[in-house]
């Protein structure tokens, strides 16, 4: 999947990795992809509400060696 920006939250606890998100989707214009990695297991509820109830569109999420990977399209 062809993203436009990388974020590294490999890691880090919640919340971080979602306040990490949301400054680097802020630099995306609309309809850009951001690419996530995360270790927390947490994220997995936590960036996909706060994609939904950002008005953004959760496109892939998956579980690839300890790390979760998610992609963002900004609305």
């Amino acid at each position: 999947m062809e993203s436009k920006k990388l974020l590294d939250a490999k890691g880090l606890a919640c919340p971080i990795p979602v306040v990490k998100t949301r400054k680097a989707i802020a630099e995306l214009q609309s309809g850009e992809v951001l690419e996530i990695h995360v270790t927390d297991k947490g994220a997995k509820n936590d960036l996909a509400a706060w994609a939904k109830s950002g008005g953004h569109e959760l496109l892939k999420q998956i579980d690839e060696n300890e790390v979760l990977k998610f992609w963002i399209k900004k609305g």
